[in-house]
């Protein structure tokens, strides 16, 4: 695509004035520029091709030296600005996405574009973009503007973050593949959303059994396969958004369960993700895992079980903090006891080895890691059915025994 120096000098300068402005000429400074971009009559054309080509340029500066990935870029977004600004970020993010190649992406990449729709942008390439965002927004073009405008200034000041996994088009490997996983992966997410969808108790205990059992399994024939072969594969790490409200007791759920799977939970509450370090089998589980109990663990705060004056910010507060903290005991005691029970000789040191790469990797991320601060419990109601909440929650087999939430 072939770029005007002088419309390339005039975009370039709207993003960096918009970008540095002081917080209380910001809003002054994108819409003085909205106009200005918006009143462009011949060159509008122009004007809008060089957005896009500065907005995909961003976006890769952000991949490839700022180590974000499209979850982070879109979970910034949606915490900063409103959901048209959501919107628009992912049809940029789409767009940009077409500058590789498939083989460009890790698994986990591929994966965020679907889960964000953004595997296509919502325009036809070389089609009027901006005007086609308008429309489908329901803005004026100086509105859109204004959103685009304040959209960039986001992402032009988004700190670096530490890298997770590979930029895309690098050809870097930083953990190798699981094999067949994608389908086991397919399977065990399939068992856990019968189980939380079902109103029949058997049902979703025969359905969570399944899963756990599933995992349980593939973890274990994962680090002896990779013991036995010789298999020198780092620690991977993916990050995993934390949503508000009460986000450091849900980030306690989460260390809960990377903690059982012999993983390790490192909170941004900044940028508002957990980074989990740990071997990719053992990724995916903490991933599906923590997203099962919190689902379970939030429905029952909501439920109408809960006793009067379950609906204050102390008494929610205090139940997840409680069953962030029983699930750990529950996952703690139940882990413990396969690896107990296990027919393996040779499994607990290669689990143990496996624990200490990733305690390792975890430093070398994160070199000034410091322990935070304990979460003020103070509603007694709450933090007693929370703990009833985790006792009830499907962690159990048919048998009525307990098995690791392992993959």
């Amino acid at each position: 695509m072939s770029r005007n120096s002088g419309t390339r000098g005039l975009v370039a300068q709207a993003l960096q004035d918009t970008r540095y402005a002081p917080p209380r000429q910001a809003e002054r400074t994108v819409e003085d520029w909205a106009s200005r971009l918006s009143a462009q009559g011949r060159e509008r054309a122009e004007v809008d091709r060089e957005l896009l080509c500065q907005a995909e340029e961003l976006l890769g500066a952000l991949w490839s030296r700022g180590f974000w990935r499209p979850a982070d870029v879109v979970r910034l977004t949606r915490r900063q600005l409103k959901p048209a600004h959501v919107s628009l970020a992912v049809g940029l993010i789409a767009a940009e996405a077409r500058r590789y190649s498939p083989a460009a992406f890790d698994r986990r990449w591929t994966e965020q574009l679907r889960e964000l729709d953004a595997e296509r942008p919502s325009w036809a390439e070389d089609s009027d973009w901006l005007g086609e965002t308008s429309v489908r927004l329901r803005l004026d073009r100086f509105s859109a503007l204004i959103h685009l405008l304040e959209l960039l200034r986001l992402w032009g000041t988004a700190p670096a973050l530490t890298q997770v996994g590979p930029v895309p088009g690098s050809g870097a490997v930083l953990t190798a593949p699981v094999p067949g996983e994608p389908k086991q992966l397919a399977r065990i997410r399939a068992l856990l959303a019968k189980a939380e969808a079902t109103t029949y108790a058997e049902e979703a205990e025969a359905f969570t059994a399944k899963a756990q059992e599933l995992m349980a399994r593939h973890s274990i024939d994962e680090a002896l396969l990779a013991a036995r072969g010789g298999d020198r594969t780092l620690p991977g790490a993916v990050r995993v958004g934390i949503d508000n409200p009460y986000e450091s007791a849900k980030a306690l759920l989460l260390d809960a369960v990377a903690s059982a799977n012999r993983a390790q939970s490192v909170w941004d509450k900044q940028n508002g993700f957990c980074t989990v370090v740990g071997f990719e089998g053992d990724l995916d589980a903490v991933e599906l895992l923590f997203t099962s109990l919190l689902l379970q663990g939030v429905t029952a705060m909501n439920s109408g079980r809960v006793q009067q004056g379950g609906r204050s910010k102390a008494f929610r507060q205090s139940f997840l903090v409680a069953y962030a903290s029983r699930i750990r005991e529950r996952l703690t005691a139940a882990t413990a006891q396969a690896e107990a029970e296990t027919t393996a000789g040779d499994l607990l040191p290669v689990l143990a080895a496996r624990q200490e790469a990733v305690a390792e990797r975890t430093t070398t991320l994160f070199p000034s890691l410091k322990k935070g601060r304990a979460i003020r419990v103070s509603d007694l109601d709450g933090w007693t059915q929370g703990r009833e909440a985790a006792d009830k929650a499907q962690l159990h087999s048919a048998q009525g025994r307990d098995k690791p939430l392992t993959r």
